[in-house]
């Protein structure tokens, strides 16, 4: 199938070829190659951020009515043939077709959702001791470089891409190499489709060294990264001299707490869902289920049994409800974190078997505090499981974790599970819900090792991508005593 980024980047002309030349991407369920694209280089991005610093005064300067009109025309082209996205989503990041159509709305409320806050109040009157007019507003920094992974490749890039050009800024945009499709290349085509002036896009499909490149690129104020803690860690040395606003939204080990009044049958459905979802590569699986010892054997059952039925094979069959780990690399690691704890002295009761890239939904039970699975990020479908005896004991177990993304509490007694939000450190606790859920109209971002920086969504979106100016006005010109 010819395609239009066909060999291709994406930045002034359109799409154009790569000076790093062509890069096949495959499907990690078959190894076939699905497209070709551009690979950029470090003088693509020089001259990305170029013509990007030359471009975006003017598209900053134009009625906010303008850059909604783009950014509310690519969400309707979406909406109206969802079907551009999630067909490169199922087979570039093996997703399977309900978690492909779930990201897909995901970025059409993104951009639907971007196009209204460029008409937000972007400023506030401020009270001043000096008889003069006293405003703070937001003004866009300029140029933002977005860095996305390859899990939710398509959400993570226009959860960034969006709202900084609504704003008024131009976007230099590296996906992963593993995803350059669905992670950029489709949005880039949508908003070109849409409207958006030459220049203000580019998408750099490219390696480490480019990743590199545009962190430390003086022209770019401005970096959005999406990654593991490893990599935002690293990102956060290479910029923290260089004085740019960085946003690092990083990794998780995200608890679901299972309170003695749950559910049982709902609380296993949830904690499927939240640790086996797109085969657990996502920031905000559920990495630590916590039950009750009184119960802890009967959750672990009804987990397992739901483990042992989920079909896991080639996503572009519908049938198959998982598809595969990204690469090999990626399920050696999985394997190794399942087989250590299990050495440890884990129970394995469902899964720990792979063929080729396809792990099977995995669960553990009785996980020692002290074992990989418990302590570390897996990035795939495997669901620890820990006793625990007080509701104290749980609070502390969540706590113990370098990470702080999402929690969840599945109880009988939402507002007991409210009221014990207050003693959990986490970007976000969701009661009587898994621990995988992220929506345009609220703030997301993590506490501790797993983030600094602003957060994305709704209006906060505002201080993320813009800077915030002090501006006073009087009548008369100051008089001094100099």
């Amino acid at each position: 199938m010819t395609t239009i980024w066909e060999n291709s980047i994406f930045g002034s002309g359109g799409f154009v070829a790569g000076r790093g030349g062509v890069l096949e991407v495959t499907a990690p369920a078959t190894g076939a190659t699905i497209g070709t694209v551009g690979i950029a280089d470090t003088v693509d991005l020089d001259a990305a951020v170029a013509a990007a610093k030359e471009a975006q005064p003017a598209w900053a300067a134009l009625p906010y009515t303008e850059r909604a009109a783009v950014l509310a025309k690519a969400a309707a082209l979406l909406q109206e043939a969802p079907e551009r996205l999630t067909d490169w989503l199922v087979p570039e990041s093996g997703s399977g077709f309900g978690k492909a159509s779930f990201e897909t709305a995901l970025v059409t409320s993104e951009l639907a959702e971007s196009a209204g806050l460029a008409s937000q109040p972007y400023g506030q009157l401020l009270r001043s001791m000096k008889p003069r007019l006293s405003v703070g507003r937001y003004v866009p920094v300029g140029i933002v470089g977005v860095i996305s992974p390859f899990n939710f490749p398509a959400i993570l890039s226009t959860r960034s891409v969006a709202p900084a050009l609504a704003l008024g800024n131009a976007v230099i945009l590296k996906p992963d190499p593993r995803t350059p499709i669905a992670g950029g290349l489709i949005l880039a085509e949508i908003l070109a489709e849409a409207g958006l002036p030459d220049g203000l896009l580019h998408v750099l499909p490219a390696g480490a060294e480019v990743g590199a490149a545009l962190v430390a690129h003086p022209d770019v104020p401005c970096i959005s990264f999406t990654g593991s803690t490893a990599a935002g860690r690293k990102i956060g040395e290479a910029a923290a001299p260089l004085l740019k606003k960085v946003h690092l939204e990083l990794g998780g080990n995200n608890a679901l707490l299972v309170l003695p009044d749950a559910d049982l049958d709902a609380a296993a459905s949830a904690g499927a869902w939240g640790s086996f979802l797109h085969q657990g590569q996502i920031c905000m699986t559920t990495g630590r289920h916590l039950v009750p010892r009184a119960l802890v054997g009967e959750y672990t059952a009804k987990l397992a049994e739901i483990a042992e039925r989920i079909t896991v094979g080639d996503p572009t069959d519908p049938a198959n409800a998982l598809g595969p780990i990204i690469d090999s690399g990626q399920l050696a690691k999985v394997d190794q974190i399942v087989q250590a704890t299990v050495s440890a002295g884990a129970e394995l009761r469902a899964g720990g078997t792979y063929e080729d890239l396809f792990y099977r939904p995995t669960v553990l039970a009785e996980v020692p505090r002290d074992s990989p699975a418990f302590s570390q990020e897996i990035f795939g479908p495997v669901a620890p499981i820990t006793a625990y005896d007080t509701i104290d004991e749980a609070i502390e177990i969540i706590n113990s974790s370098e990470y702080g993304l999402s929690v969840s509490i599945l109880t009988g007694d939402p507002f007991r599970a409210f009221e014990l939000a207050d003693r959990i450190v986490s970007g976000a606790v969701h009661i009587n819900d898994q621990t995988v859920d992220d929506e345009a109209v609220a703030p997301f971002g993590g506490a501790k090792a797993s983030g600094t920086g602003g957060h994305f969504g709704t209006s906060v979106n505002l201080s993320t991508f813009c800077d915030l100016q002090w501006i006073t006005v009087q009548s008369d010109i100051a008089r001094y005593p100099f």
